[in-house]
């Protein structure tokens, strides 16, 4: 009787490659698949805005501000004084503390304020903030980010279209968004993973229910 080790070193060179191989991503697949179901048992205990707003004794929302926090991964939705409740959110790619550039991929801190709803976007829903606003422009003026005319540039779109201007060397199309087609998959890793673009991302329901009560001119602060 031929042993399995025998059999392993009779096979061609090719043939144990692959069988190595197919072993090599089953195991993987098996690793993420357990990966994806802790974080979805994870996200079982997450209330609905609704069942948060019964818990704190609220009918309506109102004044509602939002704080992001960086640092803990959270969005936090607030009526009056009163913290409602808190969505696990991602950021941009790095982590740097200050939006310089378009490029740089950080979610930029600050006071903003929303400007534009899209209940279309690629990302299922989109709450764009005015950023750059005039104090990312004079920040970035006197630190040598930008020049004057392109601070003119900025200030001008502020006036005039009381958006953010499109074409920003400091970059633009920042905002509160959901996840998009994939997100069974991101929304349900039990660890953060920033990949936006400098956006703050929350997940397809949590994109849903805030873009149902957050007006434009909603007061966004992003905390470090």
């Amino acid at each position: 009787m031929v042993n399995g080790q025998e059999m392993s070193e009779k096979l061609p060179n090719s043939l144990q490659i692959l069988r190595n191989s197919v072993y090599t991503f089953a195991s993987m697949l098996l690793f993420f698949a357990g990966v994806i179901s802790y974080g979805t048992i994870l996200n079982l205990r997450e209330v609905s805005l609704q069942e948060a707003m019964q818990m704190k004794g609220i009918s309506k929302l109102e004044n509602i501000s939002i704080i992001v926090d960086r640092k803990n991964h959270a969005l936090e939705l607030y009526s009056d004084e009163i913290l409602v409740k808190t969505y696990r959110a991602v950021f941009g790619k790095s982590r740097a503390p200050l939006k310089t550039s378009i490029d740089d991929h950080v979610t930029p801190t600050g006071k903003y304020q929303v400007c534009s709803k899209d209940d279309n976007s690629v990302y299922h829903k989109y709450l764009q903030l005015n950023y750059p606003n005039e104090r990312d422009a004079a920040e970035a003026l006197k630190n040598g980010y930008i020049n004057r005319s392109d601070f003119n540039k900025i200030m001008k779109s502020i006036v005039t279209d009381g958006k953010p201007c499109a074409d920003s060397k400091l970059g633009s199309g920042i905002g509160i968004h959901g996840i998009g087609e994939y997100d069974i998959i991101f929304k349900n890793l039990p660890f953060n993973f920033n990949w936006t673009n400098g956006s703050i991302a929350v997940s397809n329901s949590s994109i849903d229910e805030l873009h149902t009560v957050v007006q434009i001119g909603t007061n966004v602060e992003i905390k470090n």
